[in-house]
Order: structure tokens, then sequence, then C-alpha cells
């Protein structure tokens, strides 16, 4: 294997990763939990 298909299979598995984390982050299910987690530092003890 060459340098260049090594940074090549380097960049596909980091934009996969970056693309999966978008999506995550984007589903409804999740938003919940996002919403509560955003508003932590609001709360009183």
């Amino acid at each position: 294997m060459s340098a260049n298909t090594v940074h090549a299979i380097a960049y596909l598995i980091s934009f996969a990763t970056f693309i999966g984390i978008m999506v995550w982050a984007c589903l409804g299910r999740n938003a919940k939990a996002f919403e509560e987690a955003a508003n932590l530092p609001f709360e009183q003890d």
C-alpha cells in the first residue's frame, strides 16, 4: 500500500465518522436529551 492509498482510506473513514455523528446528532429521538443537557447550567441546586 502506498502512502496515498493510506491517506485516502483514512480520509474516507474520517468523513464517514463525521457524517455518522451529524446524523446521530440530528435525529429527533435525541432532541430531549440534548435539551436537558443544554439546560443543566441554568438549574439551581
